[in-house]
């Protein structure tokens, strides 16, 4: 019998107070999914989720009559939120689908075990765990575990067909929990349905390609995703581009203790044409900082690795650090990545990593003068103060941020009276 009972998240107080909840008096409820799944690969267990038979106003019910906090995070499709000793747990009640649009479900709720676990996507996903902590597979979910094979529960066209996102989520499971060639039938739907990508909302599916590129290495789920045109449908900016970096940004990334940075790797896909990454921004809905930060990126010149710490220190001045920082680290992977018998590579490669620690630490100056300083020389105001004050910032970036305000503003009296 495969358990979880023994683990420490499955123990804690706390969930075992939910399920002592729902367990009691004719109902029943079940861990279910991504924690079940996650204990069983030796992962980290983050959000606890339970299936349950009863209806979400009997939760809320005996939730109250208990003294514990429900929320109503979605009642309508039979959804509520415990909040024990500060740790919220999702409570579903079990559902089986009534209509779907590949968009949308409309759901019955349901005391049907069976019926629960083949409502849903992935059969590594529809694995539960009893109050006991045995874990209950109705679909094949632990032999899929153990060979680490991503497959839809059933037909997989009709999986994808209730709701198309599950096109993207086969990927990025895949990415994060699959080994080897992912399932053939899987691959055979997402290709047949790509083009339902497009019906679905901008912010669902930049959530799941953020996810995907979070994967500790996304190369071989983004490899199959363009083997069978669901890259492109998505990112249509990576055509002509390519995905060869990615497998020279993991090597460096993990070899360097970098963070999994979903924005580095989409940067390393798509051409740094800022016209076009801002049209990829705004189709996809990212925020405002997302944006900005491939801006960043897209508007930074190449760096060269031989320059100067003062040129480069006036590079650094000119542009947003998060630009350089990710230019440095996708110039530093390529060089690492060609670096094998290279020492020409491997110089370029110390050279690369010696700036960007340099841009880790670097703070920027401030210019020692304002528009106050402009206007007490005697220049009016309007626009020739910020042209005065344009040339003067200038000639203190060349001299390195060597002038002192004593002598800016000497040059500031000699230009105010020109």
């Amino acid at each position: 019998m495969t358990s979880v009972a023994g683990e420490a998240w499955f123990r804690d107080e706390a969930l075992q107070r939910a399920l002592s909840l729902l367990n009691a008096d004719g109902g029943e409820g079940r861990v279910v999914g991504g924690a079940v799944r996650n204990s069983l690969m030796g992962l980290p267990v983050a959000d606890i989720d339970i299936a349950t038979t009863l209806l979400p106003e009997a939760v809320v019910e005996r939730a109250a009559a208990a003294g514990i906090k429900a929320v109503p995070t979605g009642i309508a499709h039979g959804t509520v939120t415990l909040v024990i000793d500060g740790k919220p747990f999702e409570i579903t009640t079990l559902r089986r689908d009534v209509e779907t649009d590949g968009r949308r479900a409309r759901v019955a709720f349901s005391e049907d075990w069976q019926a629960d676990a083949e409502r849903r996507d992935l059969t590594i996903n529809a694995l539960y765990a009893s109050v006991d902590g045995e874990v209950l597979d109705l679909v094949g979910g632990l032999a899929d575990l153990e060979r680490r094979n991503i497959r839809f529960i059933g037909d997989a066209a009709a999986r994808i067909a209730e709701d198309h996102l599950r096109i993207l989520r086969f990927f990025r499971f895949f990415a994060h929990y699959g080994s080897g060639r992912p399932d053939a039938d899987g691959l055979r739907a997402c290709a047949a349905a790509r083009s339902k990508i497009a019906a679905l909302s901008a912010e669902r599916v930049w959530s799941e390609m953020k996810k995907l590129l979070a994967a500790k290495d996304p190369g071989r789920a983004l490899l199959w995703m363009r083997q069978v045109g669901v890259l492109t449908e998505v990112l249509p900016e990576t055509e002509k581009w390519g995905i060869d970096a990615i497998p020279a940004l993991v090597t460096t990334e993990q070899a360097l203790g970098w963070p999994s940075d979903p924005l580095l790797r989409l940067a390393a896909i798509v051409p740094p044409d800022a016209a076009r990454l801002a049209k990829l921004a705004e189709r996809l809905r990212m925020s405002k900082a997302e944006a900005a930060c491939l801006q960043a990126w897209a508007n930074m010149p190449a760096i060269k690795d031989d320059m100067s710490e003062a040129a480069f220190d006036r590079l650094l001045y000119r542009h947003d650090a998060s630009g350089v920082v990710a230019r440095l680290k996708l110039a530093l992977a390529i060089a690492r990545g060609k670096a094998e018998g290279d020492f020409e590579e491997m110089a370029r490669a110390a050279r690369l990593g010696k700036l960007l620690e340099r841009t880790t630490k670097w703070k920027r100056p401030a210019f020692p003068l304002g528009g106050a300083d402009a206007l007490a020389a005697g220049i009016a105001a309007g626009p020739r103060i910020g042209e005065v004050l344009g040339k003067l910032e200038q000639e203190w970036l060349d001299g390195n941020f060597a002038m002192s305000r004593a002598k800016l503003l000497a040059r500031l009296k000699d230009l105010a009276s020109a």
